[in-house]
């Protein structure tokens, strides 16, 4: 699942070119795309998605470069039977696909919470990464940050050691939680971690990391029956929320 809803595709808007800058195969059916847009892309707010396409078949992806970055830096899921996704996964360096003139989407930090909660799903991290290296190369401080990272197996993590190293460099800031909810089977032989699908870790973490309701936000992005079950433990537990849900 790659595509943040809702997906308002300006059609009217001129079309630019993108070359592949690089590309980085991370699990069976998950890749990394960097990409260097032939006109300089406006500045975007971290969270937000751009409009890629191939062969004039168009879907949004959210960006997890921040805005400061050279390039656009994209965490793409296969989807066999999609449209698009088997087009991307066969670009190599130096082929370009089109781009939309400008990032949208409103799923972006919100500042008068002090605290964010945020709970995702493999590619779902992706607006989380973008808001946090934005965050720390700002050199911003006094807020905390709680991401809870879901997926099947270990190899499905594509920003796990970045978040790591974030959270082990700024313990006071970021505190960080991979989950795995397939531990038995073999890809999960070495997993040590954490356990269960994300949103049912969620109130655990909530209650370990003394989660004040007053002032957190949780947010959550990824498949859309984890962001239905965060949405009611953060009602029925005071806390306000936000989501983006992505579809294939």
């Amino acid at each position: 699942m790659q595509q943040p809803s809702p997906t308002s595709i300006d059609r009217t808007a001129k079309l630019s070119r993108a070359r592949v800058a690089k590309r980085e195969q991370c699990a069976d059916d998950l890749f990394k795309l960097w990409l260097e847009p032939e006109v300089p892309f406006p500045a975007f707010k971290p969270g937000q998605y751009c409009t890629i396409g191939v062969n004039g078949i168009e879907r949004a992806y959210s960006i997890s470069s921040s805005p400061d970055e050279k390039w656009l830096e994209l965490f793409v899921e296969l989807v066999s039977e999609g449209e698009l996704t088997p087009l991307l996964w066969k670009l190599a360096i130096d082929e370009t696909v089109s781009i939309r003139p400008r990032a949208k989407g409103v799923f972006v930090l919100s500042p008068k919470f002090q605290s964010h909660f945020m709970v995702s799903t493999v590619t779902g991290v992706v607006p989380f990464v973008s808001i946090l290296r934005d965050y720390f190369h700002k050199g911003e401080t006094g807020h905390k940050f709680y991401v809870i990272e879901g997926a099947s197996y270990p190899g499905e993590f594509g920003y796990d050691d970045e978040l790591a190293r974030m959270a082990a460099d700024h313990p006071d800031t970021v505190k960080f939680v991979a989950t795995v909810s397939r531990p038995t089977e073999e890809k999960s032989k070495d997993w040590t971690g954490e356990t269960g699908r994300a949103n049912t870790v969620v109130g655990k973490y909530l209650k370990e990391f003394n989660v004040d309701p007053a002032n957190t936000l949780i947010y959550a992005c990824g498949h859309p029956g984890m962001i239905e079950d965060v949405g009611v433990v953060a009602k029925e537990k005071g806390f306000a929320f936000t989501e983006e849900r992505f579809w294939v």
